[in-house]
């Protein structure tokens, strides 16, 4: 029995937060910022070494990004559905032994210096980030109502910890291994998703007597054309490939196109997650006293707000706080989002919806990498920022809709 169990309070109405909720929170959270630990260290170190392997033509410099995405967005109903037959630990856990396989395919193709190779590696490890994806909607799992926001935003904060651990190890790590640039940063990758899957031995979330009867609930299509639903994945998806599609692009033009120092790049990406993560300590309070709508809408404007900083100006400032804001911008709204989803399905529909939702934000976010990368070889980085503009008009228009149904149908239920 988990240890956890011991002294578990009783919930009253379902409202009171108990031990066994808060060592699920701590559990999450700890993986998650192995996670994005491994997350910022790949975005940083995946796209230069394409750049490395391929020379004067970076045309397919964010191929790499983009197989790992192509790996979550390929992964993410199995996971789902996997998570739903034999519950939470062990789909994540079977996940991070994957993710390790896939870091030592990566640190191979790095030492024969083979681009297909290292390719794909990082499309097994995109496996594992599919079902990393997960943590954040297994925080709500068995917790009461009045602590779902406030589990998800503290478990998707905790990948703060990514924006000083992922950069750090690159920097000390990437020469580890004579002759194979940021073969040792995947060394220590493997070392993440290793951890990850011990860590996650320790929480307790039971398989739930809906999962394991026949019951599947409504049709998907049903519940995916409620307007709750559609906005919550227009919010989602176009949040992440607007970040997507400017983070990927940020090394290449800091480094290759401005010959910014390396140390610029990484605190560029270090305070880009910093923003991305750290207002998770707060933004589930945010939802809970302003709205799960009107939280949407300020995360967009932040991430207008980061464009219009971007295509001012090319100097290391314009960076920092360009990509500050983006990340800001995109917490605000991913995880609003991601609240507004739970609202949609029972606990039987949870798998195939939250399955089918990150497929849908995950191959948004491959078709935005690879873009992002061709696009900036044609076009240069001013492009690659005002692509994303129509996109956050696009999220704008979708949340006011939602607002105007609501108040058609239930004034008192606008959240």
């Amino acid at each position: 029995m988990n240890p956890c169990r011991a002294g578990q309070t009783t919930l009253r109405g379902n409202t009171m937060k108990t031990p066994v909720h808060i060592n699920n929170v701590a559990v999450l959270a700890s993986c998650q910022a192995l996670y994005n630990s491994g997350r910022t260290l790949t975005f940083l170190s995946a796209v230069l070494s394409g750049a490395n392997m391929l020379g004067d033509d970076q045309r397919l410099a964010t191929l790499p990004i983009t197989m790992m995405i192509i790996g979550m967005a390929s992964g993410t109903i199995p996971a789902a559905q996997l998570m739903h037959k034999i519950g939470r630990k062990w789909g994540f856990f079977l996940g991070s032994m994957i993710g390790t396989l896939g870091s030592f395919i990566c640190v191979v193709g790095l030492l024969v210096d083979n681009f297909f190779l290292f390719n794909l590696g990082m499309f097994v490890y995109g496996l594992y980030s599919a079902a990393a994806q997960q943590y954040r909607f297994a925080a709500t799992d068995v917790a009461p109502e009045n602590f779902k926001a406030k589990a998800i935003s503290l478990v998707i904060a905790a990948g703060v910890v990514g924006a000083f651990v992922g950069p750090w190890t690159t920097g000390l790590t990437k020469d580890l291994l004579i002759g194979a640039e940021f073969a040792g940063a995947f060394c220590a990758l493997s070392a993440f998703t290793l951890a990850a899957g011990l860590i996650i031995l320790w929480v307790d979330i039971p398989l739930k007597t809906e999962q394991k009867g026949s019951d599947t609930g409504r049709p998907l299509l049903l519940i995916l054309t409620q307007p709750t639903a559609v906005v919550a994945i227009i919010s989602a998806t176009f949040s992440y490939v607007i970040m997507n599609l400017l983070m990927v692009a940020t090394p290449l033009a800091m480094r290759i196109g401005y010959q910014h120092l390396f140390f610029d790049t990484q605190l560029v990406l270090m305070l880009h997650v910093v923003g991305m993560f750290a207002p998770g300590f707060f933004t589930g309070n945010l939802i809970n006293r302003f709205g799960t709508i009107n939280i949407v809408l300020a995360g967009t404007l932040l991430q207008i707000i980061a464009i219009c900083v971007a295509l001012s100006g090319t100097g290391v400032t314009f960076f920092w706080v360009s990509l500050l804001l983006l990340g800001i911008g995109w917490n605000f709204s991913f995880t609003a989002g991601t609240r507004l989803l739970t609202q949609v399905h029972t606990p039987a529909e949870q798998g195939k919806v939250q399955g089918t939702n990150d497929f849908i934000v995950f191959t948004g976010m491959a078709i935005s990498s690879i873009f992002s990368g061709t696009l900036y070889h044609f076009f240069g980085w001013q492009w690659v920022n005002m692509a994303a503009i129509p996109m956050a008009l696009l999220i704008i228009a979708s949340a006011v809709w939602l607002i105007f149904v609501k108040r058609t149908n239930n004034p008192s239920t606008i959240t």
